[in-house]
């Protein structure tokens, strides 16, 4: 499969982050977060409902952080980010089923959008990797000095 860019006639960039499946399938999960949060008991407001909208947001700002950094490394840490977000998230709205504030047919649908992510996230991040193989690590940027020729022999007389 080619590189998930999708884009919209008009609306987004194939070279933007929002292109990305990722991103989109987590925008979709951003949404969903957001709509359980808000009808969650008052109590819950500082608690459950922070902790899924904070994941869920993590994960799009992470993937649109990660894309937007030069250098792979770079790119890679955020990714990763993204992704143990997206498994908080997935987390927070099993904790949601689990004491009765969403059903099992949501649990469902998260599931799925999660995993679809998930696959799609850990896609880009094979892709990133296997562009940058063969490269030096630091890339073509980075400073070093000459090496200095030592006589370590005098030291052991």
């Amino acid at each position: 499969m080619r590189y998930e860019v999708r884009g919209e006639a008009g609306d987004r960039s194939d070279r933007s982050f929002e292109a990305l499946a990722c991103y989109q399938l987590s925008l979709k999960l951003l949404r969903a977060a957001y709509d359980l949060a808000s009808k969650l008991p008052d109590f819950e407001k500082y608690n459950l409902a922070d902790q899924l909208r904070r994941a869920a947001v993590s994960v799009v700002l992470n993937i649109a952080e990660g894309y937007g950094r030069y250098h792979y490394l770079d790119k890679m840490r955020f990714f990763y980010i993204a992704r143990g977000s997206l498994d908080e998230l997935l987390s927070a709205f099993i904790a949601c089923r689990e004491v009765n504030y969403t059903d099992s047919e949501q649990i469902v649908w998260v599931r799925s959008v999660h995993e679809e992510a998930h696959r799609s996230l850990n896609g880009f991040i094979g892709f990133i990797r296997k562009e940058a193989a063969g490269k030096e690590v630091f890339g073509d940027k980075y400073i070093r000095e000459a090496e200095a020729p030592y006589d370590w022999s005098s030291l052991n007389a």
